[in-house]
């Protein structure tokens, strides 16, 4: 107990110091330097100055954007590798991502976007993520009891087969629809809606109470379905809610940002290194290391070849895949 209450009393603080750091940097760092102690003057000034406009208008909704998706990924990550019990699973292993840029190709293809509004965008992810949930689950609730390793191995079937219907679309797209489904699929926190903005934080940050709910039956979990429910732990249950919140936040990440890889399985992968695998910790670790990568990640995209800017899903497959290979060599010689 003393060592539960002394990795919440270091892990959680310094992390927290270091999200605000990183927002600081967002704000600060760009093609026009602003420094941070002016940055409440400026907000609270002249709306029509430039500084204000950069501020409020790109800069402070990207931050947001970021903190939102980066948890959410993170979090979704964590709760898939503890159900799953495989430090290898991540938010688009289950297709739930696939389905969501499939629903947005559509909605780009067919221009529904121009009928509903910037809401299409969102409505279409959550309408594709939710075809592959009912799929996946329902494929897998005609036995007796969900098995993690079908449900698995369901989700990355369809997660090919919505990857080869997007590009289906892809070949079928015009010029313009085909930069703007490429683009999508790249990733981006380039949002400026603030209406989206707020969903992607209530969401996200939703996401993270309920995942609370199922924390120590994660812990259960970790010794095996078999152990679990020997402690009284309803693991059919605890699956569906533990896929559904993982789902939910997966679906909201990609209709609002686009694809963007790696974060849900570099960061629970080291923040379990770090804090250990108690849930109670884990959950919360996870969410605000996320959000800390993603927005430094983002301050990259915008600044490593300005005034030009990259995608940020290009920027976290980079560093993500390199860092994991490193991590995974470096415990092979550990070995």
């Amino acid at each position: 107990m003393s060592r539960t209450c002394r990795s919440w009393g270091l892990f959680i603080p310094a992390l927290l110091a270091l999200l605000l750091l990183s927002a600081a940097i967002s704000l600060t760092v760009g093609a026009a330097n602003i420094r941070l102690t002016a940055i409440p003057a400026i907000l609270l000034g002249d709306r029509s100055c430039v500084e204000y406009g950069i501020l409020a208008g790109i800069r402070l909704p990207r931050m947001l954007l970021g903190l939102a998706i980066g948890g959410a990924l993170g979090l979704a990550g964590t709760l898939l590798q503890g159900m799953f019990r495989n430090p290898l699973v991540e938010p688009y292993t289950l297709g739930i991502s696939g389905g969501a840029s499939l629903g947005i190709c559509v909605n780009i293809l067919f221009k529904l976007y121009t009928r509903i509004g910037i809401i299409a965008y969102p409505l279409s992810g959550f309408a594709g993520a939710g075809l592959v949930i009912f799929l996946v689950y329902g494929l897998n609730r005609r036995t007796r009891h969900i098995r993690s390793n079908r449900m698995l191995l369901t989700g990355v079937m369809i997660s090919y087969v919505a990857s080869s219907l997007v590009m289906l679309l892809m070949a079928l797209a015009g010029t313009e629809d085909l930069h703007n489904i490429v683009l999508w699929i790249m990733g981006s926190l380039d949002e400026p809606d603030l209406g989206l903005i707020r969903i992607a934080l209530t969401g996200s940050v939703l996401g993270l109470v309920l995942s609370y709910f199922f924390c120590l039956n994660l812990n259960a979990l970790l010794l095996g379905e078999e152990e679990a429910s020997a402690l009284g732990v309803n693991t059919a249950g605890t699956k569906r809610g533990i896929f559904l919140i993982a789902s939910f936040l997966t679906g909201l990440s990609v209709s609002v940002s686009g694809v963007i890889m790696f974060v849900g399985l570099i960061v629970p992968h080291f923040m379990r290194m770090i804090t250990g695998p108690d849930h109670r910790i884990l959950l919360a670790a996870s969410y605000l290391a996320g959000a800390i990568f993603l927005i430094l990640c983002d301050v990259l995209a915008r600044t490593i070849i300005a005034p030009l800017e990259l995608p940020v899903g290009v920027i976290t497959g980079i560093i993500g895949g390199v860092v994991f290979i490193w991590a995974i060599s470096r415990k092979k010689r550990d070995v």
